[in-house]
């Protein structure tokens, strides 16, 4: 059975047993989160959302909040003597999913 679910302004499939990671939840480490804007669900029988499916969730448990690789933004126009040196970490939760509720 798997899902597709919406967070973050992003859309995921997910299945039982599998680690995400997403954009940061405000949730403790060891805390169950459920998502409740499912767009699909499927199995045996697959059910489309329009746009959510109703009555289903899923439920994730947190693993860790972290913070992953930086990445270098470098802006620079030529001859302009123009340059600009920046690093961003983004900020992300990792989950496992437990259940898909349809």
């Amino acid at each position: 059975m798997y899902a597709v679910i919406k967070t973050g302004g992003k859309q995921l499939k997910v299945e039982v047993g599998q680690e995400i990671y997403v954009e940061k939840l405000d949730v403790e480490e060891n805390e169950t989160y459920t998502f409740n804007e499912v767009l699909l669900v499927g199995g045996k029988e697959l059910k489309v959302g329009t746009p959510l499916v109703e009555g289903a969730s899923v439920v994730c448990k947190v693993l860790k909040q972290g913070r992953a690789k930086k990445i270098i933004v470098f802006k620079y126009k030529p001859k302009k003597n123009y340059k600009k040196k920046q690093g961003h970490r983004q900020a992300y939760t990792k989950l496992i999913v437990e259940s898909i509720n349809a």
